[in-house]
């Protein structure tokens, strides 16, 4: 594993409290943007092979170009930019079987670009793979992602940062659960 993909699994699950991982906050996001932006900005361009070649170095890119792009770019379609290329790093670590040497609180993390798939094949997927890993919040937080997709085949959340149209279900949604969640 190289240094920075330690320095990214250092911060992110040792000094980040996990309560502030998902939450809005201005503090966590400018630490972000100062300690991995520059990183940000490369892995986003292509995740190099030595970022590919184990566990933990594979996780990183993945906080890196999943979660990180989150808090980098709120409510803009660059938070979901990189989508895709997680989950491609995701389905190759388990394709590798480097998801089963990790801790459940990093297979969260591992599987969670699954879940942020607009694709209900994925997100049922995650359900799956959360709940075997034990991690029995992630796997809640997925079958709620589950049940939205099922609901609109789409998260409503997004729809203002990818410029969609939200339909009035959709806004009766986001007006009793913000977070754009069914259940």
């Amino acid at each position: 594993m190289n240094d920075d993909a330690r320095a990214v699994l250092d911060w992110w699950f040792d000094t980040l409290p996990a309560s502030k991982r998902f939450v809005r906050d201005a503090a966590v996001d400018a630490e972000i943007a100062a300690r991995f932006g520059a990183l940000h900005a490369q892995l986003a361009q292509g995740v190099p092979d030595d970022w590919r070649t184990d566990a933990k170095s594979i996780l990183a890119a993945i906080i890196v170009i999943d979660q990180f792009s989150r808090n980098l770019f709120r409510d803009d379609p660059r938070a979901f930019a990189t989508d895709g290329a997680a989950r491609a790093l995701t389905e190759t670590a388990i394709a590798q079987g480097w998801d089963v040497g990790l801790s459940s609180e990093e297979r969260q993390f591992l599987y969670m670009p699954l879940m942020h798939s607009e694709k209900l094949v994925d997100v049922e997927r995650c359900v799956v793979l959360m709940t075997a890993a034990g991690s029995d919040g992630g796997a809640d937080f997925a079958r709620k992602h589950a049940a939205t997709i099922a609901r609109f085949g789409r998260y409503p959340a997004r729809n203002a940062a990818l410029g969609r149209i939200t339909t009035p279900d959709e806004a009766a949604l986001l007006r009793d659960n913000p977070a754009g969640f069914v259940g």
